[in-house]
């Protein structure tokens, strides 16, 4: 495994992040379907025994659940081995499967009690706006989040989804040590200006959905598409239905054959490319049972050598192209 520093925080991060939006269940906006409990916390004791050294989770996941079971797993992992926490406020479950959103102080500080009694902890390593919205909220909940860290609440602040002009505005108040945008092969948005910025500014980047919701791990087919929950977000994805889905599985068999080549599985691939910025600290990787973060953490030590990038490159833009004749490339929001 690999460890990166976290922008200015001082924090060494696995390259390797663990995601438990998944595990938060199927019942609530956005979930993935129903999740065993056990194997949930079997997933996060494991990933550390494999070298993980943080997690990433957020108060909206299932509604607060991805929070409680990563504390019960928190239980069961020796204090010295304890992995760094991060979690995200601004999301907030309305109570009839609605999500709202609020940057408002007594939201945030609403939200961060209930984090840290949720996470069973007294301090959370980085705590983040989880999108910038309300726009006009932003500077509220920033400063918000400036007070929680001089207060100890919180460790390290940072940002999630935020473009180049809102980090700008934050940053005129104080800076931020972190950056989470969604980055993958399919979603490559930040690349144009925010990889850049965050480069000069010294903001570290862990991506969130390098894999693509599961699409570039190779495991999924038209018929598995079909079969999936109507709890599981997904099902309701433009990425995961026609016209762009028989793109993307086209384009998906295509890195499979450059994976091949290397003696890689597909998501080594997918996390390997992405791992490629110099701007990325870590890529956050989703999982739901111990034998999934297994087979991903393997990346956490591969490098792309320039024959198979660009490989890779010529794939991508045959997808991006044939998105194109589409009608454009279109941009999925969670």
């Amino acid at each position: 495994m690999q460890y990166r520093t976290l922008g200015s925080s001082g924090m060494k991060l696995s390259v390797i992040g663990l995601g438990t939006w998944a595990i938060g269940g199927g019942d609530w906006k956005f979930g993935w379907g129903d999740q065993d409990e056990q194997e949930a916390i079997d997933t996060i004791v494991r990933a550390v025994e494999l070298g993980v050294n943080w997690i990433d989770t957020a108060a909206i996941y299932g509604e607060g659940r991805s929070e409680v079971l990563v504390a019960k797993a928190m239980q069961q992992i020796p204090a010295a081995d304890r992995p760094l926490i991060a979690t995200k406020c601004g999301r907030v479950a309305l109570g009839n499967g609605e999500i709202g959103k609020s940057l408002r102080r007594d939201s945030v500080i609403a939200e961060c009690e209930a984090s840290l009694k949720r996470l069973q902890t007294d301090c959370i390593d980085l705590y983040q706006l989880h999108w910038p919205e309300p726009d006009d909220e932003v500077e509220e909940g920033w400063q918000t989040l400036v007070d929680l860290k001089a207060q100890g609440k919180v460790r390290q602040i940072g940002v999630s989804n935020f473009s180049v002009s809102q980090m700008r505005r934050v940053q005129a108040i104080h800076p931020t040590v972190s950056l989470q945008p969604p980055y993958s092969m399919i979603a490559r948005e930040v690349e144009a200006e925010i990889l850049p910025f965050c480069g000069e500014q010294n903001i570290g980047v862990i991506c969130y959905s390098p894999m693509g919701k599961g699409l570039l791990t190779g495991a999924f087919s038209a018929a598995r598409v079909a079969g999936l929950s109507a709890k599981d977000h997904r099902s309701r994805d433009p990425r995961f239905q026609s016209p762009q889905l028989e793109i993307n599985l086209a384009f998906v068999e295509a890195l499979g054959g450059i994976a091949a080549g290397l003696g890689w599985t597909l998501p080594e691939l997918s996390i390997a490319w992405v791992l490629r910025r110099r701007e990325l600290t870590s890529a956050i990787v989703g999982s739901r049972k111990p034998d999934q973060i297994a087979q991903t953490v393997v990346a956490g030590s591969r490098v792309l050598d320039p024959s198979s990038m660009e490989a890779t490159d010529a794939a991508i833009q045959k997808r991006e192209t044939a998105l194109c004749e589409l009608g454009g490339l279109e941009k999925a929001r969670v």
